[in-house]
């Protein structure tokens, strides 16, 4: 981490909290994309989202695609756009249980290109994730555009606590060359990917029900099993679901019996057993997990975006869990403590599983507490925004100075 981002202002801090208090109300965070256009990946993202929303969970569906957002057209929603309460963007509600938001619902024009450099998508991004008013969400699925580029890239570094990703592809050579360049992309983000979907794999004949394989079949199947990542399933092309997909209707409300349908749901099924099979494991985190080992629990009182000189007056608290090997934050959450009551922060902190507390300032008691129960304190700690504080801390660089409070 560069003395650009330790010395960055409280601001960008505050943000950073805010973007991580707004996910922390989304249990499972989906990113689908694909290296290769032209893959019906905004479909699968759409499909998607209607599918778990029929099946009960709360969805939020997020088009991060600004120069071809295809997502107000297939949920049926072109020339929408959203209102705004508390300075907060409220998403567009398709059904009880799903929300849409996409850029393309922000811009003065349907037709209107837009012409952003990396740092001004970025931004976008990040606005779109802290303004946006999704609420709680058992899922939001995140639909990019094609390739390796600012907005997956946004997306994995803002959204630090993805569940994964789904990666879309045809069953040609051309398109599953693409692809695997997105599995690489997700392997040196560590990006869990979920798993492959070749989409437009076989022609149904509308006369003759006939599937006929116009792209060939099982070169996203092959590549799934090469690189040792699940295989989703197969979708193939069926007209009554373009035309549908045209009229700005998902094809999952049509069509029950057509195997494109049914292809559809078993994919989701698979999709919804490994993430939330995933979730379970994580919140189980292995033994050697427990100290300063793969994963280190962090946390820390804050006063205006940085660390408080104060440990028993903060009204909040960050708490940053860091993957020590990868030098990466994978979740930060902030929460409110408990009443200022003697030792009642301690034990809260020692039910959050924290391994390291850094502050300006702790008493003696609050300390004698926390180190009894294996809590490292680093008192001392100068007044910068949490990642910043625990990634010096990580690399042995991390200057402290006097206990700045020992009531």
């Amino acid at each position: 981490m560069n003395d650009q981002r330790i010395d960055q202002n409280a601001d960008q801090a505050m943000e950073d909290l805010q973007i991580a208090k707004a996910l922390g109300k989304i249990k499972h965070k989906i990113l689908v994309f694909s290296g290769k256009g032209g893959v019906g990946k905004s479909t699968v993202s759409a499909n998607l989202a209607v599918a778990l929303a029929l099946g009960g969970k709360r969805v939020g569906l997020l088009d991060v695609d600004f120069h071809g957002p295809s997502i107000p057209k297939l949920m049926g929603m072109a020339g929408r756009r959203p209102d705004m309460r508390d300075d907060k963007i409220v998403p567009i509600p398709f059904s009880e249980n799903l929300q849409v938001m996409s850029l393309g619902m922000l811009v003065d024009g349907a037709d209107d290109a837009v012409i952003w450099r990396g740092p001004m998508k970025n931004g976008a991004i990040r606005q779109l994730v802290k303004d946006v008013a999704w609420g709680e969400l058992d899922y939001l699925i995140v639909d990019s555009p094609p390739g390796t580029g600012d907005e997956p890239l946004s997306v994995a570094q803002i959204m630090q606590d993805l569940s994964g990703a789904i990666v879309v592809t045809q069953p040609q050579q051309l398109s599953v060359d693409d692809v695997r360049r997105s599995i690489s992309f997700c392997e040196k983000l560590n990006l869990p990917v979920i798993g492959v979907i070749e989409n437009m794999s076989g022609f149904i004949c509308p006369h003759c029900g006939e599937v006929v394989d116009i792209f060939k079949t099982g070169g996203g199947e092959e590549l799934a099993t090469q690189k040792g990542i699940p295989f989703l399933g197969k979708l193939p092309i069926d007209p009554a679901i373009v035309e549908v997909s045209d009229a700005g209707q998902p094809f999952i409300y049509h069509s029950s019996s057509s195997p494109a349908v049914k292809a559809f749901e078993a994919i989701v099924e698979r999709v919804v057993e490994q993430v939330e099979a995933a979730a379970t494991k994580k919140e189980s985190p292995a033994p050697s997990q427990a100290g300063e080992g793969a994963v280190l629990r962090c946390a820390m009182p804050l006063d205006g975006g940085v660390v408080s000189a104060h440990f028993g007056h903060a009204r909040s608290f960050a708490f940053v869990d860091y993957d020590v090997k990868g030098q990466v934050a994978i979740k930060v959450e902030e929460k409110t403590p408990p009443p200022h009551e003697q030792g009642s922060i301690p034990r809260w902190i020692m039910e959050e599983k924290v391994n390291v507390l850094f502050t300006g300032g702790i008493g003696a008691m609050a300390r004698q507490m926390l180190e009894e129960k294996g809590v490292k304190v680093v008192s001392g700690s100068p007044q910068v925004e949490p990642l910043a504080v625990v990634a010096k801390y990580v690399q042995g660089e991390l200057e402290t100075g006097e206990n700045r409070c020992d009531h």
